[in-house]
């Protein structure tokens, strides 16, 4: 469940991806500083990459697997895990509005190696319920993360 109270379904796959920078099948600190050096231009985000690893590596081996990251995103966790995905999100969030605008989305799917075209952003805003004044909020974004694949536009 996510903080809206709302079910979400299985298959965050592409959203695992996007973190998995190094393509390793599970994600490290180190990727994590890759998604926050990608949005931000430089490192950082040392306190909620811990938080992150903290909250979703329960195995305590260091990395996230797939499977700690759908619990996790699928809000099959403790409500303190909701914490990472938020801060994902704010991450994302550049202007701090609490919607991701259409640079947002496409500044961040660029730094993670998913190029999309001015097309595609407007698709996946809408496909997470947002519009293109508004952009798409936290749960429009975990709506977006959930699809298999972007070929469903």
């Amino acid at each position: 469940m996510c903080p809206s109270g709302r079910t979400l379904a299985s298959g965050f796959r592409p959203a695992f991806d996007v973190l998995d920078a190094d393509r390793d099948g599970r994600i490290s600190r180190d990727d994590l500083r890759a998604f926050y050096a990608g949005l931000h231009g430089s490192g950082g985000g040392e306190e909620a990459i811990g938080a992150m690893m903290t909250v979703a590596d329960t195995n305590k081996d260091g990395f996230v697997e797939y499977e700690e990251f759908e619990r996790v995103v699928a809000g099959n966790a403790e409500p303190s895990a909701w914490g990472a995905m938020e801060e994902v999100f704010r991450v994302m969030d550049k202007d701090g509005d609490g919607k991701l605008s259409h640079r947002d989305l496409k500044t961040y799917m660029a730094s993670a190696g998913f190029p999309a075209t001015d097309d595609d952003t407007p698709a996946m805003i809408r496909f997470g319920g947002g519009d293109q004044h508004g952009g798409v909020t936290f749960d429009g974004l975990l709506r977006i993360l959930s699809l298999d694949s972007f070929a469903a536009y």
